[in-house]
């Protein structure tokens, strides 16, 4: 009898390979990206095991979230598989957890059910002045670096430190780098910036947004997030909230519209005082017509880094 007949047959399930699906559930909402956790769980994302009936790990994951979220999912991609033999230091396991996770893109997440993503990781929002604790935060970093010529290469490139430049897409790299040096409570020296989650799912949702980051220029995926017919305003929005940088308004207008992402509706609506706005809506054939079809915008200079 091998390990997991013994288990089935037993219950016993400490020395045997279980995998779980995850998934990361993103919407954008109110000027930043927002993620899904469970309601009976606030602490967790969407999880749960893989069924044997389960014909593929997609449709696996679809049934999981139909069961805890009570809501259609559209886009849905696989992002990463983690299986390391301790998830966190704070949860220990003494079976072995091979979680297969997905990304999801929502318009709308239920309300009392999401989390920003910059509560979770407040240094990836550059679009105004870094809050003192995060600035605490990277004194730190840079002290428990200082003598290692390694360390302090790391810190400068992925927080941007003396006139490195920032790069938006390395929100893993910056979250590990901050759970080496023990500065996040999943590393479990009790230290904390930004809200902790359950096992790793902290480290799931840096994944997710390390992924939404770099397929914004080469990937039409920012309108998963948008109703059928928004305003270039909201288009603009939606972007600056998911990279955490500010971008040039005429320049970012002038990319959509000479990339042929977007097309002109007859509709329009009121945005506050001065004229309606002109609807637009997503050219699907663009997908077609261009190998990379993405918003190739590069947000102006970040204001919480120095």
């Amino acid at each position: 009898m091998d390990n997991n007949e013994r288990a089935s047959a037993t219950g016993d399930y400490s020395d045997t390979l279980l995998v779980e699906l995850s998934a990361a559930l993103v919407c954008v909402r109110k000027g930043a990206p927002w993620l899904y956790l469970q309601v009976s769980d606030p602490g967790k994302l969407p999880c749960g095991p893989l069924a044997f009936e389960d014909p593929t790990l997609e449709l696996g994951v679809r049934r999981l979230l139909e069961e805890l979220v009570e809501q259609e999912v559209g886009y849905l991609e696989q992002l990463y598989t983690f299986g390391d033999q301790v998830r966190s230091r704070i949860v220990p396991r003494e079976d072995r957890t091979l979680s297969i996770a997905y990304l999801g893109l929502m318009e709308e997440l239920p309300t009392q059910r999401i989390v920003s993503f910059y509560q979770l990781f407040p240094w990836e929002d550059t679009r105004k002045p870094w809050p003192e604790a995060v600035r605490e935060l990277v004194e730190q970093l840079t002290s428990w670096a200082q003598g290692d010529p390694e360390r302090e290469w790391r810190c400068r490139v992925l927080f941007g430190l003396e006139g490195s430049p920032w790069n938006p897409e390395r929100v893993l790299e910056r979250y590990e780098l901050l759970y080496e040096a023990g500065l996040v409570e999943e590393a479990g020296k009790g230290a904390n910036q930004g809200r902790a989650l359950w096992a790793d799912h902290r480290r799931i949702a840096a994944t997710a947004l390390t992924r939404v980051r770099g397929k914004l220029a080469y990937r039409p995926l920012v309108f998963e997030l948008l109703p059928r017919q928004f305003t270039l305003t909201e288009l603009q929005k939606t972007v600056e909230a998911l990279s955490g940088g500010l971008l040039h308004k005429q320049n970012f207008r002038r990319m959509v519209e000479t990339a042929g992402l977007v097309e002109m509706t007859e509709e329009s609506r009121s945005e506050g005082r001065g004229r309606p706005a002109r609807l637009f809506r997503f050219r699907s054939e663009v997908t077609v017509e261009r190998p990379a079809p993405g918003v190739r915008a590069r947000p102006r200079g970040s204001w919480g880094v120095s």
